[in-house]
C-alpha cells in the first residue's frame, strides 16, 4: 500500500524510520493524549513490526509518513482492524500521530483523506471508524474536518485505560463513502 499526496507519500516502514519515529513517541507532547503516554525505541520497534505484520496480512496498515520535499518521517497514519473493545466490529479504524514541528501544516487532513478515498476506491470499503479520548479535542477537529459523524451513544470507556483516568472516556466517529 503507497499513497502519495501533493506533499506526502504514505508509504511502508523502513529501518530508517525508527530513530524518528521513537522521538516522536518519546515526546510527551505528541503522546498526551495516548495511554501509555510515552513510548521507549524497543516499544516503537513493536509498534512498526505490528503495523508490518498487519500489512501482510491485510494489505493495509498504520504506515510511514513521509513529507516528499525533503524525505522527512513526519509521523505515521493508515487503517488497521480496530480492537474488539469497539461493539459490531471487526471494524476498519483510520489513526494518525504526527511530530510536534509537523502540526498545524494541514498534513495530518491531506493524508488522513487520501486513505480514506483509498479506503473507499481501492480497498472497497463501505465504513471507516476513527476513535479517540474524548479529551482529545485536536483528533476529533481533524475527523470532523474529514466528515466523519459522532453518535454520543456510542461513547466507550477504553478498560486498557486506568479507571479515572481522563484518557479512559472514549468517542467514536465513522466515515462512509462519499454519494
Amino acid at each position: 500500500m503507497r499513497i502519495e499526496t501533493e506533499r506526502l507519500r504514505l508509504r511502508p516502514w523502513q529501518d530508517r524510520d525508527l530513530a524518528p519515529f521513537a522521538l516522536i513517541n518519546a515526546d510527551p507532547d505528541v503522546r498526551r493524549f495516548y495511554y501509555p503516554s510515552v513510548l521507549t525505541t524497543a516499544e516503537t520497534a513493536d509498534v512498526i513490526a505490528e503495523c508490518d505484520a498487519h500489512l501482510e496480512k491485510h494489505g493495509f496498515a498504520f504506515m510511514a509518513l513521509e513529507r516528499k520535499a525533503d524525505a522527512a518521517l513526519i509521523g505515521g497514519l493508515g487503517l488497521s482492524i480496530a480492537g474488539e473493545e469497539i461493539s459490531g466490529g471487526p471494524h476498519v479504524e483510520i489513526g494518525w500521530i504526527l511530530g510536534s514541528p509537523y502540526w498545524r501544516n494541514g498534513y495530518a487532513l491531506e493524508a488522513a483523506d487520501a486513505c480514506l478515498r483509498h479506503a473507499w476506491a481501492a480497498l472497497g470499503l463501505t465504513e471507516v471508524i476513527g476513535y479517540t479520548s474524548r479529551v482529545n479535542h485536536p483528533s476529533r477537529a481533524l475527523m470532523e474536518k474529514l466528515g466523519m459523524k459522532r453518535d454520543p451513544a456510542e461513547e466507550f470507556d477504553d478498560v486498557t485505560v486506568p479507571e479515572g483516568n481522563a484518557l479512559r472516556p472514549h468517542v467514536l466517529y465513522r466515515a462512509r463513502p462519499p454519494g
